[in-house]
Order: structure tokens, then sequence, then C-alpha cells
């Protein structure tokens, strides 16, 4: 090869070789010393080249754009590092991940763990390639990996002006005895009004009314575009109260108590016809003294019904030797749930203000829905031997849990709920459901803090158990 070499090498130089030189030439391609020359440069011009196209093989893999998805603070991440377009790479490791959570498993590429803090961090990928010295320092190369900080830690919780006019706490909760049941019930400020330092404008009450023996229990959404909701509300929830508490006083509770006694027994004529009638007097009444309520308030205030728009939903629970009657009225897009006993049916107590209005919201504000052919439908009577819960929520629960109304009449939806209040959550957080006690609503509060990306409205629930 090497005398071949020669000759090439003498060619390229445009040296010829005359005839009469040619033994000479011969001469001294074959002398040993000149082949040691010749496979000398060989070997140089080999190494060089080699030195070229690992320098070019480095300067791609650095070029190379290498995609890292992001991760976020708190929350479990994984991503696999393709090298397969560089399979000449022998070796890897990569610093600057310890510090924000994470690990990489060079055998399987794998970056996993759970990010500690954010940032955009520039990892260093640190790499080895076929043909370089294994004992050199490795190659370094620059990889962005952007972890995002947990959403929850952008939200601002800022307390609302205790001396702002008709202000309410931000959070409130209760447990409580209700006649022969118990009340776990609590109301918090949603994330978008605490991220400003606005006011809550959810709101609720209840009283066991002896010796009647009735139980009335009331939950409000204040419209987030009216400007004093937050005492709509709450003016709405309290005059409930107010209504029956006088109501009760001169009513003919035993007369009442016949009807459902015979209604349970099936004796008696009419009795559906004219339990009908009373649910849609009684309730009706008290919906519309309360709607007048707050008219009277916006005058006196000198601000239009329409500052105080709110929804609201109430119930009367009493029990009897044969079971239990709960009559209800709805006005807006807040649920009533009745699980029965073994939570194996639901009953929808009222008909939300959804669907055929093109998702508007009716508010207990609007004097049209008094005169509304949709009036009778408010309204809901159950006769039930026992129940497990009757719930009372707002969107802000009803939004993120149910999502759709149809959900609100599917059981196993229900049930999810029921295993999401005992702990069955991102968060681990349980109430938990049927634990008696002066804690249960504390806990309720706690579980109101569940993330949902995009539900950020006022939460308040009210279970019955």
């Amino acid at each position: 090869m090497s005398k071949k070499y020669i000759r090439e090498l003498f060619a390229a130089k445009n040296i010829t070789i005359a005839g009469s030189k040619q033994q000479l030439f011969d001469a001294f391609v074959d002398d040993e010393q000149h082949q040691l020359l010749a496979r000398q440069i060989l070997e140089n011009q080999q190494r060089l080249m080699d030195i070229w196209q690992y320098k070019n093989r480095l300067a791609d893999i650095q070029q190379q754009t290498v995609t890292i998805p992001n991760a976020t603070v708190g929350k479990p991440y994984q991503a696999t590092l393709d090298f397969r377009q560089w399979p000449d790479i022998t070796w890897t490791a990569i610093e600057g991940l310890e510090e924000y959570g994470l690990q990489y498993d060079a055998a399987t590429g794998i970056i996993q763990g759970t990010p500690v803090k954010s940032g955009d961090v520039r990892l260093k990928l640190l790499f080895r390639l076929t043909g370089g010295d294994a004992n050199a320092a490795p190659h370094e190369k620059q990889l962005p990996l952007v972890i995002n900080p947990d959403p929850r830690s952008l939200w601002k919780n800022i307390p609302s002006d205790m001396a702002g006019p008709f202000w309410k706490a931000d959070d409130v909760a209760e447990f409580a005895p209700l006649g022969d049941r118990w009340v776990t019930v609590a109301s918090k400020r949603g994330r978008s009004h605490a991220n400003v330092g606005s006011f809550r404008d959810d709101d609720y009450a209840f009283r066991h009314l002896e010796p009647s023996g009735w139980s009335v229990l009331a939950v409000s959404d204040g419209a987030g575009s009216a400007r004093l909701s937050r005492e709509g509300s709450r003016l709405a929830c309290a005059s409930i109260i107010d209504y029956f508490e006088q109501y009760f006083q001169t009513a003919p509770v035993t007369d009442m108590d016949v009807l459902f006694q015979e209604y349970a027994a099936g004796t008696g004529t009419d009795t559906q016809k004219r339990i009908t009638r009373l649910v849609y007097d009684t309730l009706g009444k008290a919906a519309f003294a309360t709607h007048k309520k707050l008219e009277e308030f916006a005058a006196v205030q000198q601000v239009s019904i329409k500052d105080l728009h709110s929804t609201l939903i109430f119930v009367l629970l009493k029990k009897y030797a044969f079971g239990y009657v709960i009559m209800s009225f709805g006005v807006g897009d807040c649920p009533i749930g009745l699980l029965n006993k073994d939570c194996s049916a639901i009953t929808l107590m009222n008909r939300l203000d959804v669907g055929e209005f093109g998702g508007g919201t009716r508010f207990i504000t609007m004097p049209e829905i008094f005169t509304s052919d949709k009036f009778p439908t408010r309204f809901g009577f159950k006769l039930v031997p026992d129940f497990a819960y009757l719930m009372l929520m707002t969107d802000g629960i009803y939004d993120p849990k149910f999502v759709v109304e149809a959900n609100l009449e599917k059981i196993e939806t229900w049930k999810a709920f029921l295993d999401d209040l005992n702990g069955n959550n991102p968060e681990k957080v349980a109430l938990p459901l049927g634990a008696h006690a002066p804690e249960s609503a504390g806990r309720l509060s706690a579980w109101m803090d569940f993330w949902s990306p995009g539900n950020h409205d006022d939460r308040t629930l009210m279970i019955i158990s």
C-alpha cells in the first residue's frame, strides 16, 4: 500500500519519472525508510479525517434540538428523552435536576419526579461519543426544561374590606342539630373573588322551628355581575327563615299533618291535588314575600333591584311517624339532591334554570318569574320513609363536580360525589360523611379548597344527614 501511495503522491505532484530513471524510482519506493514515511503520512491523513468527522458530529449534536415536555410544580412528572437520532452516544448523564426534585435514569432515558420549584431550567447533558477518549472529560449540551409554577400558587388571597358596605365573612362553616337530623354546611369565597379582595356572594340559612316540627333550609348564590348581590343573597336566605318563623305561628299545622297522613295512608280524596296546591301556595307565597323584601330594600338603598340579583333554593322538612315530608322551591342554577336511605337512587328536587333558557340564570329578584307559565315547575314534593342525605349547593360545587345538568339525575355521579366527600380526591381531604362531630364543618370547609381548572366561583354546600 505504501509503495502505491508513493507513486500516487508523485503523480499528484506532477513528478514524472523518466524511463531512464525507472530503476532508480523502484529502488526509492522499495526503501524501507521511505515506506515508513509514507505509512506515517497515510496514518496522519486518516487521523486528520477522523478528527474532522468527530468534530463535525459534535457540532451536529450541539445544533440538534431536544424537546422536553413542560413540567408543573407539585405534579408528578415523567418524560423520556429520545436519543435514537444519536446512535453513536455511548454514555449520558444530566446535571441540574436534583434541586428541582427530578432524577434521570440513563438506562431508560427517563426524567421523572415531582418538581418542587418552577423556572426556565438549563439542564446540562453530559455525553460521550463512539471514538472519543474514554478518559477525557465528557461533552456538554444545554437542554431547556420549563417547570411551570403550581397554578394554585398564583392565586392571591386578599381579605375582603371589612369596612365595605354589607361586608360578611369570606369563609363560614357550621355543624348543628336540625330536629332529628344534623346539618353540616360551609360557604367559601371563590378564588376569583379572593384574588382581587372582593366579597363572598353566596349565602345560606337554616332553622328548626318548634313547636311545629318543621325545619327550613335556604341557599342563595349572588350574581357576580350585581354589585350588591352579597347582600341580596343574605337577605333572600334570611327572609325565607323569617317568613316561616312567622308563618308557623299561625299556620294550620294540624290540617297539614292530617293531609300528609292521608297521603301516606292512601286515604282521603284528591290528596295529591290538595298537596300540590298546599306546596304551591305555601312555598310560592314565601318566595314572593322574599322578592318583595328585596324590592323594598332596593328602594330604601336607592339602587336597582338588579344590583341584588341572587338565585334562591329552599326546603321545608318535617319528620312524621310515617316518614319525612320534603317540599322545595328553586329559582336559578343551584340544585337540591335527595339521596335515599341506601344511596341507590337520587331525586333532583328542583328544576334548574338552564337548557330551555339557553343558559340564562333566573333570579329571585326578577318579577317575571312569578307570572311565567314555568312558575309551577319550580316546586318539588317528596314523602319518603327515610333518606341518607339531602343536599343544597351552589354552582360553585355543581359545575366542577357534576359538570352538566344531566349528571344530577345519575346515581353513579352522586356516588362518585359521595366518595369524593369521603376522601377519594387528589387532595385526600375527607369530610367524612356520617361522622357527626363538631369538626365536620371545618372538614367540609377544607374539602372545598379542591382544585378544578376554570372553576373558581364561590362554593356553598349544605348537607342534611
